[in-house]
């Protein structure tokens, strides 16, 4: 289910999705007769890029989701547990363990690690699954996290988890009624809290890499289609589907649980 998830979504993402139409468009152009159609395609899957790429409706998209938390702030209680949350690594001897670490990994890791000095004594929980790596997420976030000074007494890996659901499920085991800062993406943050709501634990939100900023006054920048503007557009999407699996899963098992 989880394979089938992935490989779904990834057709549903805008630019696959574009690029798909677009080539629809050149097929129906090439060997059919019906070039209105063609061209419609065609002028769809063009015109979605420039939109999506276009900062106004990117950020317009994704600001909304980044503002769902603030910015972690101590709040004088001390903390037990600091979990960052996995999001992509590679294993390249060619590159400093640092590279390996995917941006959005890196950036997670770096606000844990702050957060967790913050609290002499507390533990960094990291997590996620291989993804056809021998090394972990957690695992190759945790090289990293001893790179940077942290103590390996401190670290605690949940290396199984594939999805937000498994970590919040399987952090519950670890944490039960302690004190836990939860840190992910900005943009992941609703979903993440939800579901670790789900399962009984009540994380303090500690957003991070925020994408989306209305700041940007250089129209140059501002008005010029760019991938990073398409990557929040692909972001907010990824979230949106998100949520509609947690939709489906939850109607699932309440089927499953009236039928036992």
């Amino acid at each position: 289910m989880f394979e089938l998830k992935k490989i779904v979504s990834a057709f549903l993402m805008p630019l696959p999705a574009m690029l798909i139409l677009g080539v629809i468009g050149l097929l129906l152009l090439w060997f059919t007769r019906r070039k209105g159609l063609a061209s419609a395609f065609i002028s769809f899957a063009f015109l979605g890029i420039f939109l999506m790429s276009f900062q106004p409706i990117a950020t317009s998209l994704l600001r909304p989701l980044e503002k769902a938390y603030p910015p972690y702030v101590p709040a004088g209680k001390a903390v037990e547990y600091v979990m960052v949350l996995g999001s992509g690594h590679v294993i390249d001897s060619a590159m400093p363990m640092t590279s390996q670490l995917s941006r959005t990994s890196l950036m997670r890791l770096n606000e844990g690690i702050r957060i967790h000095r913050l609290f002499p004594g507390s533990k960094l929980i990291l997590s996620g699954y291989g993804g056809g790596s021998a090394t972990s997420q957690a695992r190759m976030m945790a090289k990293v996290a001893l790179a940077l000074g942290v103590n390996k007494n401190d670290i605690l890996l949940l290396e199984t988890a594939k999805d937000t659901w498994e970590e919040a499920f399987q952090a519950k085991s670890v944490v039960g009624d302690s004190k836990l800062v939860l840190v992910t993406s900005a943009s992941h943050m609703t979903r993440a809290m939800a579901e670790f709501h789900d399962v009984g634990l009540n994380p303090t939100a500690a957003p991070t890499n925020f994408l989306a900023s209305n700041k940007i006054n250089q129209p140059w920048d501002r008005y010029q289609p760019q991938a990073s503007y398409l990557e929040q557009t692909e972001r907010y999407w990824h979230e949106t589907m998100g949520r509609w699996w947690r939709t489906i899963r939850h109607h699932l098992n309440e089927k499953v649980a009236e039928q036992a």
